[in-house]
């Protein structure tokens, strides 16, 4: 387990990519990024879908060089708290899923499978890809799971 650095609370890259702080928690700082990304899909699942989309992309782009930095900074290539990864991968795990407490539970909780045991090529691409994208792209790839299970269940039901 990395400790956060002091470094969270004074410098605005670290403290955006430590998930506005949450991933600064000493014990599962992902599951603390993603429970602190809810409220902000919350908001954002009142945008159209484009909308949406479009900052979710935005905030992927941001989120390669926020990580690539933060992580450049500390000399740790993807510190466990690290989390703006997490914030991205929660929020296109509910794209295009109504907000409802539910959706936001069950989106949660199939986002921390996929991105914990990363199914292939998920573990793949987080031992093979490095910097700021590597940082980002194992949660895209946990989220595009995550994506099509919330989408089965709510087609099922």
């Amino acid at each position: 387990m990395n400790q956060a650095p002091a470094s969270v609370w004074r410098r605005p890259v670290h403290f955006l990519a430590f998930g506005l702080g949450s991933g600064s928690v000493p014990f599962a700082p992902g599951t603390f990024g993603t429970l602190a990304a809810i409220p902000f899909y919350w908001l954002l699942s009142e945008l159209p879908l484009g909308w949406y989309l479009g900052l979710v992309a935005v905030a992927f782009f941001w989120g390669i060089w926020l990580c690539d930095k933060t992580s450049h900074d500390l000399g740790v290539h993807d510190h466990s708290g690290i989390v703006w990864d997490e914030f991205v991968g929660y929020w296109l795990t509910m794209a295009a899923v109504p907000f409802s407490w539910e959706a936001a539970l069950w989106g949660f909780v199939v986002f921390r499978i996929f991105d914990v045991f990363k199914p292939w090529p998920i573990r793949w691409a987080d031992r093979r890809v490095a910097g700021g994208f590597g940082i980002m792209i194992d949660d895209v790839l946990a989220a595009a799971y995550a994506w099509s299970t919330m989408h089965l269940w709510f087609w099922l039901h």
